[in-house]
């Protein structure tokens, strides 16, 4: 199939969208806005899809609502996914056996871009990189003779850029954050290219680690040797696929990558380049407002993410003072009689979980549950026992997290178990002493009992606002 940046591609193109989400509205829209014929399909009934619904009320978009009828394919040229659909469901597995091409919103958004490109991809700290690396951006359109017009961020973190693409010029930067459920159907690159890391997650979607993997490592894939690919040596699953390097390599990590290399790293907390035989100060150590190993991790990334994409150093400093993190991760949320309250909604995997109970040395009361995916939950049960006072379980992963840390017989902790969020917020109320930590990090996703996790960190912040304050 032809490539979709070419002129007039998609006038008369026949295209199924799947998933009437943020990323399925841009996409429906863009895609008519150039000739195409959209029909937009959701399994939500159409009373649920009103606000939806109202968003393209001014288009020629088709909907289809309710179900996904095997029906649509005779009408489809093309099937377009967002994130949440998976390549299993009927109507998707269908239109790939009819050999019915397959793409999705990044996908043509980096076909179209004439701006450069950068991907950002990992099992955690994504959302936290890709935010700090726009700041660091923003710093740089903002000095004299900056090298690019605007900055735009986007992609899984909650903005679909191809919304955005038509206002774009050679001039500018897009950072984008792919997940593997993006990746695993793409068959384009961006010019500066990172995976933070690859551990377990996702595995209900993807089936096995291989698959998942595979699905991240999809980023590198179509680079040339033009292009830039920034992978972390402290990870095994990411620095093992340094093979598939078609590029040139930047590294980062905690230690000094040795003269020769170019790569960022840490020491003492401050954050350096290293640049053949020459090291710089990026960004000094009292300028980390991020708690935590793993967010150390994240800046550094972050720097070495834009040092490959043409960022001056002396921006880098600039993006990072003054963060304090994104919402749901390791969000600091209020004081309640002298015990500390943390949102960290986004840990969807128990490997989330642990850097986030290694941020902490105060005692801690740990929530954890919603919905396994499948996940190997040891480690997590070592460093529960390890750092955790009492453990909070609840939804439907609370058997599955109970069965685990009752495997283990070395040492035992209190454990309560609660059916919900809001139950388990309100025992660890009880259950706090000053100088505790309650941490919310769940180490399973939310769809059990919310929407998504933003959803769920949002309940967990109100209902900690409504403890009372006195005893």
């Amino acid at each position: 199939m032809k490539n979709s940046s070419q002129s007039g591609f998609w006038n008369n193109k026949r295209v199924l969208v799947i998933g009437a989400a943020r990323q399925g509205i841009a996409l429906a829209r863009f895609l008519e806005g150039r000739g195409a014929h959209v029909i937009l399909n959701d399994r939500k009934p159409e009373a649920e899809l009103i606000s939806a619904r109202d968003m393209l009320a001014d288009t020629t978009v088709e909907w289809v609502c309710g179900d996904h009828p095997l029906s649509l394919l005779n009408r489809a040229e093309i099937i377009c996914i967002s994130g949440g659909v998976p390549l299993t469901l009927p109507l998707v597995a269908e239109g790939i056996k009819r050999g019915i091409f397959l793409s999705n919103d990044s996908q043509i958004f980096l076909e179209t871009a004439q701006c450069k490109t950068v991907g950002i991809t990992g099992s955690a700290g994504k959302t936290t990189t890709t935010t700090l690396v726009g700041r660091i951006a923003e710093a740089a359109v903002n000095m004299p003779n900056a090298s690019y017009r605007k900055a735009w961020v986007g992609g899984n973190i909650g903005n679909p850029l191809i919304a955005h693409v038509d206002d774009m010029s050679v001039d500018d930067l897009a950072v984008l954050e792919l997940s593997s459920f993006q990746l695993e159907i793409m068959t384009k690159s961006p010019h500066v290219a990172a995976i933070l890391n690859i551990t377990p997650n996702h595995l209900d979607r993807h089936g096995n680690m291989a698959a998942y993997t595979a699905a991240k490592v999809r980023i590198l894939q179509n680079q040339n040797r033009e292009d830039i690919a920034i992978i972390g040596q402290d990870d095994p699953g990411a620095w093992n696929q340094v093979d598939k390097v078609r590029g040139k390599l930047i590294t980062f990590g905690f230690d000094d990558p040795g003269i020769g290399e170019i790569g960022v790293f840490s020491q003492d907390g401050s954050v350096y380049l290293r640049k053949g035989e020459k090291i710089h100060l990026l960004v000094k150590r009292e300028l980390v407002g991020l708690r935590g190993k793993h967010n150390l991790m994240n800046v550094i990334a972050a720097c070495a993410i834009a040092w490959g994409a043409g960022l001056p150093e002396a921006c880098m400093p600039i993006g990072v003072e003054g963060f304090k993190g994104v919402a749901h991760r390791l969000e600091f949320v209020r004081t309640v009689r002298g015990a500390f309250w943390y949102n960290d909604s986004i840990a969807t995997a128990p490997e989330r979980s642990i850097a986030a109970i290694r941020s902490f040395d105060e005692p801690l009361i740990l929530l954890s549950g919603g919905r396994d995916k499948d996940l190997p939950w040891q480690d997590f049960v070592r460093v529960v026992k390890d750092r955790v006072r009492h453990l909070i379980v609840f939804g439907e992963a609370a058997e599955k997290i109970l069965r685990s840390m009752n495997s283990d017989s070395e040492k035992r902790i209190t454990i309560t178990r609660c059916q919900g969020l809001k139950e388990a917020v309100f025992t660890a109320a009880r259950l706090a002493q000053p100088g505790d930590v309650i941490l919310l990090s769940p180490g399973g996703t939310s769809f059990d009992e919310f929407r998504d996790f933003e959803e769920r960190g949002e309940c967990f912040r109100r209902w900690v606002m409504q403890l009372p304050d006195g005893e």
